[in-house]
C-alpha cells in the first residue's frame, strides 16, 4: 500500500476528509487572492478533505491506494501537508439506505452538527465508534481483531476521526468517497487514520485515553452549477479544478469545517484552493470555472471514557476476546 501522487485524470477516484485544522488568514473579498501561501506546501491531494481551520481536506496529491479504494487524509495538521484525494465519481453513489435507528446513545451523546438530513433515521450510532476503538485497542495491545459488528453493513463513504486531549487537537483523519460496507469500512478507516495519516506519527497505546473518535457517513451528493450553491455548517463541498499547469485537482471540506473555523463561502472555496495545491492569484472568475459537488454528513462522536462506559455497562459486544480495561488502565 504505497503512497502515489495524484496527478490529472488519476484525481478522478480519489477521496478524503478532515476535521480540525490551525487557523488561517483568509481573505473574504471575491476578487482577492485567497490565502497566501496557506497550504502551498502540502501536496494538494485531490479530493482530500478537513473538518478544521487547517483541515485541508483539499490536498492535491498523495494517496494511498488499496483495494481500489482511494484513503485520503482527512482532517488538516501541522504544516499543512495533506494527503488525499477527492474522487469523481460521486454522482455514481448509490442512496443512503433509510430506516436505521441511532443505538446505544448515553444522555450526553448526541450526533454532530448538521448530523442526518431531513426527517430520515440516522445511521451512524454510537456502536460504531465503540467499534473503531475495539479495533484499534485490539490492534495496539495485539490481540485478535473484533469480530464482525452488529450494526448495519450498508456501504456508505466515510471518514474516521480522531482527536486528543481536551482541547480536541487532530491526530488523524482520512476517509473514502467510494461507498464502503460500514463493517470492513470502518474497520479498514479506523487503522488507516490512526497509524497511516502522514501527517502523524502511528498513534500509541499511551494515547489512548485521551482519544475521542468521529464516524462520518456522507450522503445526499449534488452536483451544483454555482460554487456558492452551498451552506456553511450544512454541506460538505468538494471541488474539481485545473491548476496552473492544467492538471485536474480535487478536494473537500466535511459539513463542520467552514463553521468551526468562522469562514464564509468565499474564504472556504480559496482555502480549498490552496489546500488542492493552487498556487496563483485567486480571482473571481477563476472561482467560476470550479465543479463543486455538497454532500451533507452523518456525524457521531465518543471519547474514550464514553466508549469504556458504554463497553462496560452497555454491553456492547463486537466480539473483543478480552475483558476491556477500566478508564485508568493506561494511568
Amino acid at each position: 500500500m504505497g503512497r502515489k501522487r495524484c496527478v490529472g485524470a488519476d484525481c478522478s477516484k480519489m477521496a478524503a476528509g478532515c476535521c480540525g485544522v490551525k487557523k488561517q488568514k483568509l481573505s473574504g473579498s471575491p476578487g482577492s487572492g485567497g490565502p497566501g501561501g496557506v497550504g502551498a506546501a502540502g501536496s494538494g491531494v485531490a479530493g482530500t478533505g478537513h473538518c478544521g481551520s487547517e483541515l485541508g481536506i483539499g490536498s492535491s496529491a498523495a494517496v494511498a491506494a488499496a483495494a481500489n479504494v482511494s484513503r485520503v487524509n482527512g482532517l488538516g495538521g501541522p504544516g499543512g501537508n495533506v494527503s488525499g484525494g477527492g474522487s469523481g465519481g460521486t454522482n455514481a453513489l448509490s442512496p443512503v439506505p433509510a430506516g436505521y435507528n441511532t443505538s446505544g446513545l448515553s444522555p450526553n451523546l448526541s450526533p454532530g452538527p448538521g448530523s442526518g438530513s431531513g426527517g430520515r433515521k440516522m445511521v451512524v450510532s454510537a456502536e460504531m465508534c465503540c467499534f473503531c476503538f475495539d479495533v484499534l485497542y485490539c490492534h495496539l495491545y495485539g490481540y485478535q481483531p473484533p469480530r464482525t459488528p452488529r450494526f448495519t453493513n450498508d456501504p456508505f463513504p466515510l471518514f474516521v476521526t480522531w482527536k486528543i486531549g481536551r482541547d480536541k487537537r487532530l491526530r488523524g483523519c482520512i476517509g473514502t468517497f467510494s461507498a464502503m460496507t460500514l463493517h470492513s469500512g470502518l474497520r479498514e478507516y479506523t487503522l488507516t487514520s490512526a497509524l497511516k495519516d502522514s501527517r502523524f506519527p502511528p498513534m500509541t497505546r499511551d494515547e489512548l485515553p485521551r482519544l475521542f473518535c468521529s464516524v462520518s457517513l456522507l450522503t445526499n451528493f449534488e452536483d451544483v452549477g454555482d460554487y456558492l450553491e452551498w451552506e456553511v455548517g450544512i454541506h460538505g463541498i468538494r471541488i474539481e479544478f485545473f491548476n496552473e499547469k492544467g492538471s485536474k485537482r480535487t478536494a473537500t471540506y466535511l459539513p463542520e469545517v467552514a463553521k468551526e473555523q468562522g469562514w464564509d463561502h468565499i474564504q472556504t472555496i480559496d482555502s480549498l484552493l490552496r489546500k488542492g495545491g493552487y498556487k496563483a492569484p485567486i480571482t473571481n472568475d477563476f472561482r467560476k470555472t470550479i465543479k463543486l459537488t455538497r454532500y451533507r454528513s452523518e456525524k457521531m462522536t465518543l471519547g474514550y471514557a464514553e466508549y469504556i462506559a458504554h463497553r462496560q455497562h452497555h454491553h456492547y459486544q463486537n466480539g473483543i476476546g478480552h475483558p476491556v480495561p477500566s478508564y485508568n488502565h493506561y494511568s
